[in-house]
């Protein structure tokens, strides 16, 4: 074998990352972990001032080029004009993190067009849209890759939320159309289905329900820090994956549908 193909490539192919969600929760921790290998990151998030935070914080640290853009991800609209600010500070786009979401807590009875809506066109449409959008950037800067954060919900399902289900559901089918198409310019997509990580998003279930309530479920026995995630989608996005492409990795620390005996 050549040499070459065993040395560490984590920080390649070095080209800058757009990471939704990016001011917090996995976003933020897949934005920190590709600034550690020298990637430059813009950070979208809806709340502007946090994405400016984080970024000077992640700047600061790593010594990398971030970025904060304030954006809400069900403008489309908004689009064009992030993609360009990114490339302009940043320099090549060559990867995309679709991180951002929300979560409904209603069950069926709390569907509404409304919110339906907002599950979708926050999860699901984005991924599809951006990577449009993105196509010729990508397919121009070899090694390019998209990862979008999906969940184990969209295998096992959950009462409570079913259009954050549905959406990530989605985003598992999609992903895999959009492998068939993207390889023609060697363009790889995946997906990372986290467990229960302890993020903003996940705090206010872990606070309302028993103690002990998910670990008991999961085979490590413990919920998931950010990081674990972040270092995932950042082996996706890294040369390290080159012939990894369609594919879902879940990381929940074993999680078991039924309870632990």
């Amino acid at each position: 074998m050549d040499q070459d193909q065993l040395r560490p490539a984590l920080g390649a192919p070095g080209t800058a990352v757009i990471v939704t969600g990016g001011a917090s929760g996995i976003g933020l921790a897949s934005a920190e972990a590709l600034a550690a290998v020298g990637r430059n990151v813009a950070l979208w998030d809806i709340d502007g001032d946090k994405a400016s935070a984080q970024a000077k914080a992640i700047g600061d640290r790593f010594g990398v080029k971030a970025l904060p853009v304030a954006i809400d991800l069900t403008d489309i609209a908004a689009y064009a004009a992030a993609i360009d600010a990114s490339r302009a500070t940043l320099g090549p786009l060559g990867g995309l993190v679709h991180a951002a979401g929300i979560v409904d807590t209603g069950s069926l009875e709390g569907i509404t067009p409304q919110s339906w809506d907002a599950g979708i066109n926050t999860h699901l449409r984005p991924l599809a849209l951006l990577t449009q959008q993105l196509y010729a950037d990508f397919a121009a800067n070899p090694g390019s890759a998209v990862v979008g954060i999906a969940s184990i919900n969209a295998t096992l399902g959950n009462g409570i939320n079913p259009i954050y289900s549905a959406a990530k559901g989605g985003m598992l089918s999609l992903i895999r159309a959009l492998a068939d198409r993207l390889a023609r310019d060697n363009i790889r997509i995946n997906a990372v289905s986290p467990g229960q990580i302890r993020t903003p998003m996940m705090q206010p279930a872990v606070d309302n329900l028993p103690e002990g309530w998910f670990e008991r479920r999961i085979l490590l026995e413990r919920l998931g820090d950010p990081a674990e995630i972040g270092r995932v989608v950042r082996f996706l996005l890294s040369n390290e994956a080159s012939y990894i492409t369609a594919a879902e990795l879940v990381v929940d620390g074993g999680n078991i549908s039924s309870q632990r005996q």
